[in-house]
């Protein structure tokens, strides 16, 4: 589920090539950039929200006129590129330049350099030990060597090789730019992105943040779900060894023509007999799904042998059959005694989650680790959904919207960070539970359902 290339960036896109260790472990950006007429702007403004980074505009003391940047007539821009000394104002300053890891540095190209006022703006930090990634704007011409010609401001830099872009360049270019000069953000790990509708997972994989929950579904219901599922556009399927449908999810996965790379799938083992022999659970879950690999799987809730069955697992990753890993029924004080047992950090927590039972003081503390948050039973599990999706105050803002109850739950937990996988064998319901784009809760529609909690748990896990 990557962003595809552009035949445009053909050219720039061999350049990043190769790419310092800063740059692929990620870290913190700035995307810093100057602009005279808007078009470095726009790339910058692609960057920066690609990559969940902070802009910093380079904005001059005394602003540049019409007059000033006509070429070949004698004015001030013509006559600071002539010296290369010329060093002009900057007004204001980045705050704590230090916790960048990486800076994109964006400017259009005047007379084939980088404006003198990119000089100032390299001398004014210690950018030791940072990566630099350099980008221009320019009608024909190409970086050229205002690049190198940088390098000298920044010496103690890691200076990736920059690239030029024209005025229309689209975010998706820019974002295929990015991913293979192998810049990401520590941010963007964990952070929804409401556009492509997915979460970048600490293992490096993106996953869908909605999707269906297979729970109690048999063979037939199971298969007849997961085609509506996928025929309606959605990719994140979760199942597990206990509910007996791992089969017909594979079945439908296979039967629906759609490329295995874009479709999530998630199972679980379960306590007992699977993690006391957990390399057979493994291939039995490969064997019954029958789709290559396991995007995820998950131990089913904590139990005897259940770091063992883990450690099981993380093999299983290095060996390719295994993409990410992850947890359900892992709350504060289980993860606090379990991580410092096991090697690879969960990608994923799975908890009971619903207005009635909101696990406020919980998923901060996953989410703080790098870890994404899905909740179960997002209505309340069986017994309860007609109670909570009858809700005076759902029911209320939902009507607000001209969206259903379970549209306006299902929003506030992807409002929260928290990933949806709500169960059904409705077509129409499945199709609804995917439709959840087209509004957004208010602040204090947000703070009215979190008034809801009543630390209601629906299920023993």
């Amino acid at each position: 589920m990557r962003r595809p290339a552009s035949l445009l960036l053909a050219v720039c896109l061999c350049l990043c090539l190769t790419v310092p260790a800063a740059a692929e472990a990620g870290g913190k950006v700035l995307v810093a950039y100057f602009s005279a007429t808007g078009t470095t702007k726009a790339i910058a403004d692609h960057a920066a929200d690609i990559l969940g980074a902070d802009i910093y505009e380079i904005v001059p003391a005394e602003p540049y006129t019409d007059a000033d940047l006509a070429y070949y007539t004698g004015g001030r821009a013509d006559q600071e590129q002539n010296d290369p000394s010329a060093r002009p104002a900057i007004a204001g300053h980045v705050e704590d330049m230090g916790q960048y890891d990486t800076v994109l540095l964006g400017y259009p190209i005047w007379h084939g350099q980088a404006p003198r006022i990119i000089s100032t703006f390299l001398e004014s930090y210690d950018l030791s030990g940072k990566t630099i990634l350099p980008f221009c704007t320019s009608h024909s011409s190409g970086i050229g060597s205002s690049d190198d010609d940088l390098h000298p401001l920044a010496p103690d830099a890691d200076w990736l090789d920059g690239s030029r872009f024209p005025a229309g360049t689209t975010r998706e270019e820019i974002a295929a730019w990015l991913d293979a000069c192998g810049i990401e953000a520590a941010s963007q790990v964990g952070a929804f992105d409401f556009e492509r509708k997915t979460v970048m997972l600490n293992s490096g994989y993106e996953m869908p943040i909605m999707g269906l929950g297979t729970y109690s579904l048999s063979d037939e219901e199971c298969y007849n779900s997961v085609t509506a599922l996928l025929q309606a556009g959605g990719r994140l399927i979760d199942t597990a060894y206990m509910y007996g449908n791992e089969s017909a999810v594979g079945r439908a996965v296979r039967d629906s023509g759609i490329p295995r790379e874009e479709i999530f799938v998630i199972t679980k083992i379960y306590p007992g007999a699977q993690y006391a022999n957990p390399e057979q659970a493994i291939a039995e879950a490969l064997d019954k799904l029958d789709i290559g690999y396991i995007d995820m799987m998950l131990l089913h809730h904590p139990g005897t042998n259940d770091v063992k069955a883990y450690k099981a697992m993380e093999r299983a990753v290095a060996e390719g059959k295994i993409h990410s890993l992850g947890l359900s029924n892992w709350y504060v004080e289980e993860l606090e005694a379990f991580l410092p047992q096991v090697n690879i950090m969960p990608a994923l927590v799975q908890n009971e989650i619903h207005p009635y039972y909101q696990e406020n003081d919980v998923i901060p503390y996953i989410q703080s680790l790098g870890i994404v948050v899905q909740g179960w039973y997002p209505f309340g599990g069986r017994g309860y959904t007609a109670d909570l999706l009858g809700n005076e105050t759902i029911s209320a803002i939902a009507a607000d919207h001209g969206v259903s109850s379970a549209q306006v739950i299902l929003r506030w937990n992807l409002q929260k960070g928290v990933v949806v996988i709500p169960g059904s064998s409705d077509p129409d319901h499945i199709r609804e539970n995917l439709d959840l784009f087209g509004f957004t809760l208010t602040d204090d529609e947000m703070a009215q359902i979190n008034a809801l909690d009543r630390n209601e748990k629906h299920d023993w896990y």
